[in-house]
């Protein structure tokens, strides 16, 4: 199956990367992009592109060929490793800012669940704003076994929890690293928060208990770059 994406950000990197199958626009800039490279084309207006997707199209959609996922191998690395592992988000809009966040740092990839878990969509591209072109994002069956896989490789597993005793600050990330980011509601599961080598908290001085979870990777992911002197 084919996806719908808009945006500007997100279709000009679908047209670097040559995924691009059709394009919706009234905008003159992507009309002579697509008369020039000889890609399909409809010229559709405003309100046709709002009935099209929902979200801002900034005068652009794009059909694309599907997403496939990446294989774990491809984003194991021998050295300065950095994997972002996701258990149980449900949200697209946190799949897709924990994406663009990804690409920032520089991450090698982002692993979750095939079931039970968000995947890639629409959305997820929208949000991430190109960044999924970039990211490479591996499904999985089992992340308790995928741990231990990487542990095998030489990665060093750090989850998040409020009830944490270590500082997130406290630890060197100067090594192979999976940063564990857990679900909306219910943080990391108990199976997978075993597998951690660290457990860390972040400081929480307001009245709520929980910081949202493409928050909670931001600040993690650029506290690994501070901790490597990035």
């Amino acid at each position: 199956m084919n996806d719908i994406i808009w945006g500007k950000n997100s279709v000009n990197e679908a047209l670097k990367g040559k995924r691009v199958l059709e394009l919706y626009t009234y905008d003159k800039y992507y009309l002579d992009i697509a008369k020039r490279e000889g890609i399909p084309y409809k010229e559709a207006n405003k309100a046709t592109l709002d009935k099209m997707v929902k979200g801002n199209h900034q005068g652009v959609a794009a059909k694309i060929f599907a997403y496939e996922p990446y294989a774990l191998d491809e984003i194991i690395k021998k050295d300065n490793g950095l994997i972002i592992m996701l258990d149980g988000l449900e949200d697209p809009r946190n799949l897709g800012a924990i994406i663009r966040t990804a690409d920032c740092v520089g991450a090698d990839g982002i692993i979750y669940r095939k079931d039970r878990s968000v995947h890639v969509t629409p959305t997820v591209a929208k949000v991430a704003s190109g960044a999924l072109e970039y990211v490479k994002c591996a499904e999985v069956t089992n992340l308790v076994d995928t741990l231990k896989r990487l542990k095998e490789d030489g990665y060093w597993v750090v989850g998040t929890d409020a009830s944490a005793k270590v500082d997130y600050t406290d630890i060197k990330y100067d090594m192979n690293v999976v940063i564990i980011i857990g679900s909306e509601g219910k943080g990391i599961s108990r199976l997978v928060l075993k597998e951690c080598d660290h457990i860390v908290k972040m400081p929480l001085l307001g009245h709520v208990n929980s910081l949202n979870a493409s928050v909670a990777a931001g600040v993690m992911l650029y506290e690994v770059i501070r901790s490597r002197g990035k």
